[in-house]
């Protein structure tokens, strides 16, 4: 499985923990780097590391994500998490320094991206629609961009309506029992989604207070 890499002279430490993890890592320099060395069946992921020009590893992370259309896992200095609160434009993150057992976890949730249910089935609540076999959502039939940990919370929100989940619970069922970050992983993610769905749906989702959430 082939994994697009920036920036092109990533960390040993990082190229070493894909390879450790099965990947095979193909440094690139930008977007249209990407597209020329892509592989025959596509890239699997795009990982960029966020190191001494996070702002134009930022770019060129969205810029990979949009026209690659690929799942995008950042690396992130320990120190520099409260950075990720409000930026948007990627699907999952992982520590410095790198736990090859998380990194494996992590990248293998994000491969679960690939489109290939024959039926494409569709899920509805009111007037949102999922179509989970191409992960597009719509709300009133206009495209929300989301990211694919937002989407997976969407679908688990929409697939277990009315009735109130914790967030460990949630964490659980949609991050996987072997995630590594906190509960307030959680919180941010449904902060995000009551943005994208909107003022008028933001209330799909309720907060139960010392509890966790309940949508619908």
């Amino acid at each position: 499985m082939y994994i697009a890499i920036y920036p092109e002279t990533p960390s040993s430490a990082l190229t070493s923990a894909l390879i450790e993890c099965g990947y095979r890592p193909v440094p690139v320099s930008d977007v249209v780097d990407a597209q020329k060395r892509e592989p025959e069946f596509g890239w699997s992921a795009a990982v960029v590391e966020l190191g001494e020009d996070p702002g134009l590893a930022i770019a060129v992370a969205r810029k990979l994500r949009e026209d690659q259309a690929v799942p995008l896992l950042l690396v992130v200095d320990r120190t520099h998490t409260g950075d990720l609160d409000d930026l948007e434009g990627f699907d999952d993150f992982v520590l410095t320094p790198i736990d090859k057992s998380e990194l494996r976890v992590r990248l293998g949730r994000l491969s679960l991206a690939t489109p290939g249910d024959e039926s494409d089935p569709i899920l509805h609540f009111r007037d949102l629609e999922l179509n989970t076999a191409t992960y597009q959502a719509t709300v009133d039939e206009e495209p929300r961009d989301l990211t694919f940990m937002e989407y997976e919370l969407l679908r688990f929100f929409v697939e277990n309506p009315n009735r109130v989940w914790s967030r460990e619970q949630i964490q659980a069922k949609v991050w996987g029992y072997d995630y590594f970050g906190g509960s307030r992983t959680v919180d941010v993610h449904v902060r995000r989604l009551r943005a994208k769905l909107g003022e008028e749906r933001s209330s799909w989702i309720t907060t139960v207070r010392s509890v966790g959430y309940r949508f619908g």
